[in-house]
């Protein structure tokens, strides 16, 4: 077992190693590198960077085997850095981008603040997430396409392993681009979906279940959660939006939708659910950047879930575990 010296001492070196990462991501050094071997210096051109600054960083990269010498001044990909390259299945490089885009960047260095006052310095500078997000149209591409990537393990967990009723409607309630709910149709083919977001989002939504061929099996509606949500659903899912709330904010948008949906009808709450024991967990680290990003925002357990779904006058029913540390959290009418 590592001592905790060498445990605290390999966390302060992670920020190097991840400066490295998002260096690598931003220059798309993996994709330059995707069909064989190139020179610092021709790598530095095909990127537009300072070769002497980029060498020192290859050889960072190289300690951490995503890319190793090729001869003489010359780096080659490993398979560990294939993952960072652009075109592949389950490429983390979108994710390494958002989580080094500025205000995140920010909001993560500025966490002790947050602490010392009970509020996010993020929020401070930048206001609420989606309105930064909103106001800045490459740090929206950088999120959309971090949350697409993120949800691709989620998403093909709960196709197959939740038992959707044959020919119901799902809303998908705050369902960004469309993703998760193509995915569901797709899967099923005789259900139907409603997607609902914020007008400025529901755009890139019609766009991709166009793309996906489910135009016809899909309305696409433009709202605010925290007033209505659209009515008469048989099952509304809610993917990674409760933790984004405080519990009050959190039952808002839950008895709308418990006032929304049909008599017999389900809410499915996607989220990473915390565990109660103090190991190492997905969620507590997800739960770090909740602090530093929302004011309220939080990570919940599995019991937590059920009594705020409990509020909200619904019961919870089953929880199905879908991988990469996710679960679905179903609940129906009291």
């Amino acid at each position: 077992m590592p001592h905790s010296d060498d445990l605290l001492w390999g966390a302060v070196g992670d920020i190097s190693r991840f400066a490295a990462l998002l260096t690598m991501a931003e220059l798309g050094l993996a994709d330059h590198l995707a069909h064989g071997a190139l020179d610092t210096g021709e790598l530095a051109r095909r990127c537009g960077a300072h070769a002497p600054s980029l060498r020192r960083v290859l050889r960072e990269l190289a300690g951490m085997d995503v890319v190793r010498p090729a001869g003489a001044d010359a780096y080659d990909l490993t398979e560990k850095g294939t993952a960072l390259r652009s075109d592949v299945p389950d490429s983390v490089r979108s994710s390494i981008r958002m989580l080094g885009e500025e205000g995140f960047w920010y909001a993560i260095g500025m966490l002790p603040t947050t602490v010392r006052d009970g509020s996010s310095a993020f929020v401070k500078r930048y206001g609420h997430l989606y309105d930064h997000l909103a106001k800045n149209p490459r740090s929206g591409r950088l999120f959309d396409e971090y949350m697409t990537a993120r949800a691709i393990p989620f998403t093909e967990g709960l196709a197959k392993r939740y038992d959707f009723p044959a020919t119901a409607t799902m809303v998908d309630v705050a369902g960004g681009k469309g993703h998760i709910l193509a995915t569901v149709l797709h899967a099923n083919p005789h259900m139907r979906g409603i997607l609902f977001d914020l007008e400025h989002v529901v755009d890139g939504a019609r766009q991709t279940l166009a793309a996906e061929g489910l135009a016809g099996r899909s309305e696409v509606v433009s709202g605010d959660f925290f007033a209505e949500v659209p009515a008469g659903g048989d099952v509304y899912l809610l993917a990674s939006v409760l933790h984004n709330w405080d519990d009050e904010d959190a039952l808002k948008i839950l008895r709308n939708v418990r006032r929304a949906m049909d008599p017999g009808g389900r809410v499915l709450v996607l989220e990473v659910a915390l565990p109660d024991d103090e190991e190492p967990h997905l969620g507590k680290d997800l739960d770090m950047r909740m602090l530093a990003i929302f004011n309220g925002g939080t990570e919940r357990s599995r019991d937590e879930y059920a009594d705020l779904l409990g509020q909200a006058d619904l019961t919870l029913t089953e929880v199905v575990e879908l991988g990469a540390g996710a679960s679905l959290i179903e609940a129906r009418p009291r």
